[in-house]
């Protein structure tokens, strides 16, 4: 039986997970700058040990509003790599490392908001909640003419 494991995050009140090959660190964003023009993903950028990162906004990408009780202090990031270039998902809090079997991966509910499917690879069952992969290539992405409108 094969298993992965998978960090887990929390955007709003649902846990995501992400496999731990694709993430390169967790951090707390400071310094970041405006990006003037750009979508409302865009939370700006920032130097993170000499290295430019464009940080993405995931509660934006997720059509959830803001979070009142999240603080800048309380802000955190999941740090990866695409085409040569750093991102950092902003994401409202880490949890921890799960080891999966690979068949625990079960398709995206119907009833899965549109969006939130784009971004799901599939969904797995815990104990006591349901876990979403996140394809994070679909979630760097933002808006494409291949992504589905949001309902």
């Amino acid at each position: 039986m094969s298993t992965r494991e998978f960090v887990t995050f929390r955007i709003g009140e649902q846990l995501f997970g992400v496999s731990v090959s694709e993430i390169h660190d967790v951090f707390r964003p400071a310094g970041m700058t405006p990006v003037p023009l750009s979508g409302s993903e865009i939370a700006g950028v920032l130097n993170l040990r000499g290295r430019i990162v464009t940080a993405i906004d995931a509660r934006s990408r997720l059509g959830l509003k803001k979070d009142a009780k999240t603080g800048k202090s309380q802000t955190l990031a999941i740090g990866v790599e695409r085409g040569g270039e750093s991102f950092g998902l902003i994401i409202d809090e880490i949890g921890e490392v799960v080891r999966l079997d690979e068949n625990a991966l079960e398709q995206n509910p119907v009833n899965l908001d549109a969006t939130w499917s784009w971004v799901s690879r599939g969904v797995c069952r815990l104990e006591d909640r349901l876990l979403v992969i996140m394809d994070i290539d679909r979630m760097l992405a933002g808006a494409s003419a291949e992504e589905p409108a949001a309902a």
